[in-house]
Formats: structure tokens, C-alpha cells, sequence
């Protein structure tokens, strides 16, 4: 077991790293300068295998270890940034207005860099790792690219593991759950449609303003009456729309938003019931709907045997009292879903202390997490692959 302490040089190396990626942030598909620095720190450290372009910015590299055959197993780490102006007035702030590391993909790149730099150098394992750095997480998409396009068949990946960081969770600690870990993503649409006219007339028009606040009422109820409360599910009505103006009632309103779910069959009841109940509304006050329903991303879920060995392995890094392994799943979600369908896989959360909450303008990376990443991928491929 290679202790936090080891990995000391390495931290301030993959400090420099992360603080240039937070410094020139770039969004979902187009990572031309982050890939490049990362394929270009990738090929200097000796990776036996570097393969670029896959959809259309990622990378994988292999490095095989020098104790003779075995299996695959990949770690993943996501790179794309947000289109958020930065407000943590560190000195290494984005240096792109409107771009920033919002979410700490910087920090996950850079330990994962970490991680490649001592596992070339040492070599102490069994068969190979796959390090995947993927683009357009915020997207939703890369990972389902990058498995859609062979990585997992191409490089005979038998296990996959995710990292990320968890504001509020103490550096130093790591957090884990079997099972689900973050909720599925639905996103729906509901067009409103009444008949316009003067807004001095309401009572000859069909107001589909009036409407579509039923409707939101109604979204709501279908949550806190139609619903066990010890499930999750959660209905956010995030945009609406209308063309209308002081003096004018609109024919249509759009109403937009999603859905987030632990279970399929809450995504099933979601879409049934809020077409049912949004078209039983308007009917009620004599208009219409059209409803669109989009299943955009799956729950993320931890598989049994990988959360085992990703709790045993946090536990002899940091101790067993620094790891919750119980921590309840997130309604946010995650496109490492797509990963740990095609292959058995776990994702665990590692503190970044008590800083501001991801996607928000005052957030950044916690370097003093640095060493516990890099301490965790190297234990995890030492101790998966060991001789």
C-alpha cells in the first residue's frame, strides 16, 4: 500500500498542471489545447499505448505493468469545463471570460496525470491500466461516445472506476455507496396551447398563461400525492416561455424542465402521469397540450464487487474512519453511467472540503486533495492487479 505521504513530489507537479487546465478552460467537445497538454504530458512519461481523437477529444493511454499478464481495468477522468463566469478570484482564475473549471475536472485530470506519471515509472502490477480522459461530461454524452465508438472492446477493459470531487465532504475522506449513486436525467417540454387575444378581454380569450401555472401546480402535486416520499423524484419546471406582452394574451406557452429519478419505474410514472395530468388540466380550462419526453441519461450505478474493492483500497489510504460508505446517492447526474453499463464498475467522491458548491461562480479545486487522488488510482491498480 503506497501511503498519501509518497506521492508529496507529485502533488506539486500535478498542482502546476491543474492550476494551467483551471487557467484555460474549455467546453464539451472542443478540448483542442486540453487535449494536447494532456496527450503531450501522456507521451513524455513512457504510456505504452496513447490513443487521441476519440469522439473527437478524448484519450486513452495504456501502460502495462511489468509482472506479467492480466486483465484491463480503466480509470476515468472527465475534462470539460463550464460556460460560467469565474468568481474565486484565485490567482490562477480562468483566463477566459465566461469559461471555468466549475466542477473540478481540472483537478480530475491532473491526479489522474499524477497517477500515469508514477504507474510508468514503477510498473508494480499485473496486466494493464486504461487511463480515459473524456470529454463533454457536462455535456452528457462524451463517456456514451467514447463507449460507442470501442474504447472498452478495443482495449479489452474488463472493470471501470470514476472519481470525482464533493464540496463539503472533508479532504482527506472519501465517500461511497453500493448501488445507485446519482439519479437518471429526463428533460420534457409541454407547449400550452389557448387562444390569444386582448388582455382586457380574458373572458374571451383561452389564457394559456392561467394554464401552464396550473400545470406547474399540478407537476408538483403528482411528486407529494402520487409518490412513496421515501423515493426519490424530483419534477423542476426550469423555463417558460411566452410571447406575449403587456397588453396581449399569448396563444402558446412552453414549459420546460426535468426530471430526476433513482429508479426506472419513477421515470415511467413521470412521463405517464405528467402528459395525463398537464393534458387533463388545459382540457379542464379549454385548451390543449403538446408533450415531449426526453430519457437522457440513465441512473449511474455501483457495482458490488468494484464498490468493495473501491472502499477496501479508500480505507488503506486514508483509514476506515475517513470513508462513508453509506452516503446517500446525489439527483444530479453523471454520463459515467454509460461506462459502468458496458463494464462492471464503482464511483467514489473524494473531499474537497468545505468550499463552494460545484457549477457555482466561487468554486474551485481543492490542490490539497491532489495526493489523496493520485494515492487512491495507484492503490486501486496495485491492488486489482496484483501479482
Amino acid at each position: 500500500m503506497r501511503i498519501v505521504e509518497t506521492f508529496e513530489e507529485l502533488r506539486v507537479e500535478a498542482t502546476s498542471w491543474r492550476r494551467h487546465l483551471h487557467q484555460h478552460p474549455e467546453l464539451d467537445y472542443r478540448l483542442t489545447e486540453t487535449a494536447k497538454f494532456v496527450a503531450q504530458k501522456l507521451e513524455s512519461l513512457g504510456v505504452d499505448e496513447l490513443e487521441t481523437g476519440i469522439a473527437e477529444t478524448g484519450i486513452v493511454a495504456l501502460v502495462r505493468g511489468n509482472r506479467g499478464d492480466g486483465p484491463t481495468i480503466a480509470l476515468r477522468a472527465d475534462m470539460d469545463a463550464l460556460p460560467i463566469l469565474e468568481a474565486s478570484n484565485k490567482p490562477w482564475s480562468s483566463m477566459r471570460e465566461g469559461l471555468m473549471h466549475g466542477c473540478g475536472h481540472d483537478g480530475h485530470t491532473a491526479m489522474l496525470l499524477g497517477a500515469a506519471k508514477y504507474l510508468t515509472a514503477n510498473r508494480d502490477f499485473r496486466g494493464s491500466a486504461a487511463l480515459i480522459f473524456q470529454p463533454a461530461e457536462e455535456d452528457g454524452r462524451g463517456a456514451q461516445r467514447m463507449v460507442k465508438e470501442g474504447i472498452m472492446e478495443r482495449y479489452n477493459i474488463s472493470r471501470v472506476f470514476g472519481m470525482h470531487n464533493e464540496p463539503g465532504v472533508d479532504v482527506g475522506k472519501f465517500a461511497i455507496c453500493y448501488g445507485t449513486i446519482f439519479a437518471a436525467l429526463d428533460e420534457f417540454d409541454i407547449t400550452v396551447k389557448g387562444r390569444g387575444g386582448h388582455a382586457a378581454e380574458p373572458h374571451r380569450n383561452v389564457d394559456p398563461i392561467v394554464i401552464s401555472a396550473q400545470i406547474i401546480l399540478g407537476l408538483q402535486t403528482l411528486v407529494s400525492r402520487g409518490t412513496d416520499p421515501l423515493q426519490s423524484l424530483v419534477i423542476s419546471v426550469t423555463s417558460l416561455t411566452a410571447n406575449g406582452a403587456y397588453n396581449i394574451i399569448p396563444e402558446t406557452v412552453k414549459i420546460s424542465g426535468t426530471v430526476r429519478s433513482l429508479k426506472e419505474d419513477l421515470r415511467d410514472y413521470a412521463e405517464q402521469n405528467m402528459f395525463q395530468a398537464a393534458a387533463a388540466i388545459a382540457r379542464g380550462f379549454g385548451g390543449d397540450i403538446e408533450f415531449k419526453y426526453r430519457r437522457y441519461e440513465p441512473v449511474t450505478e455501483n457495482h458490488p464487487d468494484e464498490t468493495s474493492i473501491a472502499i477496501s483500497v479508500a480505507r488503506n489510504v486514508v483509514g476506515a474512519d475517513a470513508v462513508d460508505e453509506k452516503f446517500p446517492p446525489s439527483m444530479g447526474t453523471e454520463d459515467f453511467c454509460y461506462m459502468a453499463q458496458a463494464r462492471p464498475g464503482a464511483y467514489i467522491l473524494i473531499g474537497n472540503g468545505q468550499t463552494a458548491a460545484l457549477h457555482n461562480a466561487a468554486y474551485d479545486f481543492n490542490d490539497d486533495a491532489i495526493p489523496y487522488g493520485i494515492a487512491y488510482w495507484i492503490n486501486l491498480v496495485e491492488t486489482v492487479l496484483a501479482p
